[in-house]
């Protein structure tokens, strides 16, 4: 029998990421929506598309909402903003420390109850 490793090779991606790319959540919306085609996405969201251009300035009062933006992602499926909002906050150092510190005081309490327990 012959084994042999998959040949694999090695690509890098220099692409800034979505916290580089964009100023906020706002922009990367935007952005996504522009490149979707702001009339496609006007009609979706049952809005003119000048209206739809106001909600996503900078100037205008009116914004765009999270119901919006709800129904962005389902006719839509373009996620880019949800995995900008993971990468701004789910990926800082201090979140990590708290999984960290929950996974050990988790190993702890297994070592108490087996020990409890008279396996270890």
């Amino acid at each position: 029998m012959n084994i042999s490793a998959e040949k694999n090779q090695l690509t890098l991606d220099f692409t800034p990421g979505l916290l580089e790319r964009h100023r906020n959540l706002r922009d990367c919306i935007t952005t996504g929506i522009y490149r979707r085609g702001l009339s496609t996405v006007a009609i979706d969201l049952n809005e003119s598309p000048g209206n739809l251009s106001n909600q996503l300035s900078d100037e205008s009062q009116r914004k765009f909402g999270v119901d919006d933006f709800e129904i962005y992602l389902e006719k839509s499926k373009d996620y880019t903003a949800i995995y900008y909002l993971i990468e701004k906050f789910l990926h800082k150092k201090d979140v990590d420390a708290n999984a960290t510190q929950a996974k050990l005081d988790a190993l702890e309490q297994i070592q108490r109850l087996m020990k409890q327990a008279g396996l270890a």
